[in-house]
Order: structure tokens, then sequence, then C-alpha cells
């Protein structure tokens, strides 16, 4: 098939023309997101290819079946940056990666724990000044610690995992109970509230619906511990970043670890060195020492790459033949 792929890097470019010597797939590569303003480069090409920051909304699916596009292969797991719904009225068909490598997200985000615990960051900093006082960097036990998982799909099986190991009290919130987190990793379901009420660390593992919009916000903070830490490596919007900052100047949230940010999408996977900032709210959670912030890097490991390049390129392969796309978005 021919394939326009959006919000391409060198890396991306590795991995799938690696992967693609075994399909066979016609590759064009752009470097610019997919949105309104740049839908025409995808004309003629039956498939797009697209990743977490590029915007499919009905105005772009529109116009990308006008132009004769059937299908768009999203190469992360979340869809939420696309309109499912338009989508199907329109006759393009929706696919996605949905396991790439949940050991690599998982891992992120204990590492992200660790670093705030220990204060990892401060300590290589001042070591390199010259710096070896202990002052200000007091962590605790992660051992009978209670952390609080929303979401025990395949991550946050992997975390209950690692945190299993570590001692921890672990507890989660589900909509559906995830069997090997109760049975192997001893994971006890409560609701959301007493999940807020009782965490000392919270992490999330849940997808972003309507429902789960800003589900860490001023009121859901204020139930929770003074100085919990909240991990966020799943989709940004979970958090009201605004609230968060008010959490943070009050101390309730002791820490604060993101992978993701609501509004990533001009700031994530780009270099902005020498320009200015213009997300006052972004700025403003760079400021405070006890936070912590990765430009949307837990999945980029080795074995996730080169899975997501496979799986995407297995979809396409599947649709081009005809053949049940197993891995397919449709609404509810």
């Amino acid at each position: 098939m021919k394939i326009a792929f959006f919000s391409t890097k060198p890396y991306d470019r590795k991995f799938f023309n690696e992967c693609n010597a075994g399909f066979g797939h016609e590759i064009t590569y752009f470097e610019t997101r997919l949105v309104r303003e740049t839908v025409k480069l995808a004309e003629g090409f039956e498939c797009v290819c697209v990743f977490v920051n590029d915007r499919v909304d009905a105005s772009v699916l529109i116009a990308l079946a006008a132009q004769g596009t059937r299908l768009v292969a999203l190469r992360c797991a979340g869809f939420n940056n696309v309109d499912i719904n338009s989508a199907k009225e329109l006759g393009v068909s929706v696919v996605r990666v949905p396991a790439y490598s949940p050991y690599a997200v998982a891992e992120h985000t204990v590492g992200l724990m660790l670093a705030l615990n220990r204060k990892i960051y401060w300590a290589n900093s001042r070591v390199k000044e010259g710096n070896f006082s202990l002052d200000g960097l007091l962590g605790f036990d992660m051992r009978r610690r209670t952390v609080g998982l929303i979401g025990t799909g395949k991550i946050g099986e992997r975390v209950a995992s690692v945190l299993s190991g570590f001692g921890c009290r672990i507890i989660a919130c589900d909509k559906m109970e995830n069997p090997v987190c109760k049975e192997k990793f001893g994971v006890e379901y409560v609701s959301l509230d007493e999940l807020f009420r009782t965490a000392d660390i919270i992490s999330l593992h849940c997808p972003l619906f309507k429902e789960t919009m800003h589900l860490i916000n001023g009121e859901t903070i204020a139930k929770m511990k003074k100085g919990v830490m909240i991990i966020n490596t799943s989709r940004g919007a979970l958090i009201d970043a605004k609230a968060a900052i008010e959490g943070l100047k009050s101390e309730k949230i002791g820490y604060l670890g993101i992978d993701v940010y609501e509004e990533e999408e001009e700031l994530f996977f780009e270099d902005k060195t020498f320009e200015i900032r213009t997300d006052d709210v972004f700025a403003r959670l760079t400021t405070f020492p006890n936070v912590v912030i990765t430009g949307h890097q837990a999945y980029f490991t080795q074995e996730a790459v080169s899975s997501i390049a496979q799986t995407t390129l297995e979809n396409i392969s599947a649709y081009e033949s005809g053949g049940d796309l197993t891995n397919a978005v449709v609404p509810d």
C-alpha cells in the first residue's frame, strides 16, 4: 500500500524501513503532524500512519476520505485523537497497536517513582557541582507503602509486578478486575474514592475518555493524603495541570512525575531549546523541585519501537489483503 507517515523522526524511519523489508509497502515519511492544514500531503495515499499528537478529527477525516484514504493506522495504543464515529460514517477503517511493550512503560513508571522518592535528579546535579551534602535528599522505603493503580491492563499489571517485589501494598480501581493482579500480585480492588484517600502513591494507567478527562482535579486532589505522589505515564489530560499546580503549592501533592501533558502536541518530540515558552502552565510546572517531567518517552525502548513497527505494518497488510482486522478501533 501507499502509506503517508506523519510526525516521523529519524528513529521512526530506521525501525519502519528495517521492518518494511518484509512487507514491501510504499512509504513516504513526513516530519509534520497531520492536522487540517497539512492533510493535503496525504492526497493519493490509501493509508495514513499517525502518532499520538496527530489530530484526526472529523474535518481531517472528511478531507482524507475525499482524497482517497481508506485506512488510518495508529502506531500507538491510544486513539483519543481520532474521531472514531466520523471514521465509521466515512467508511475509513482505523487500526492501532494495543500492546507493544508494557514492560517499557511500566519500568519508566517505576523509574519516575524512584527518581522522585530518592531525589536522584537532584543528587546527580549536586555531585557534578561538588556538593556531597545529603540535606534535602531524604526519601522513604517503598516497602509497605500503599500504591494505588488506576487501571490494571497490561501496563498496570506489569507495574503491580514490579511493586509487589518491593513489598508495596497495592490497591487498584478498574471497571474490569485483572485476575492476574489479584492472584499473583495481591492487588486489592477498591473504589476510586478509597484509592484517593488511602494511597501514598497514585499511578495512572487508564485510557482517556470523557469519564476520565481531568480525573485528577481540585476535588479529587482534596481527597488525597497530604504529600501524595502522583505519576502519569498514560494520557496528559487525565490530570488538570492547573489543579496540580495548586496542589503542589499547598503541598497536598508532595511529588509529581509525568511523561505526558495535556497540551504536549506543541512541545513534545521537538527541540525547543532556543524558543520562547508560551505555555505558562507547563513553564510553572518546571519550576517545582519536586516535579519530574519526561517528554513522552516511557514507550521508547528498542523492543517497544520494533514491536510498534511490526504490528503497524501487519495491521496495514491485513487490511490490504482483506483479512480480519484484529486491532481495529470501532465505536462502542
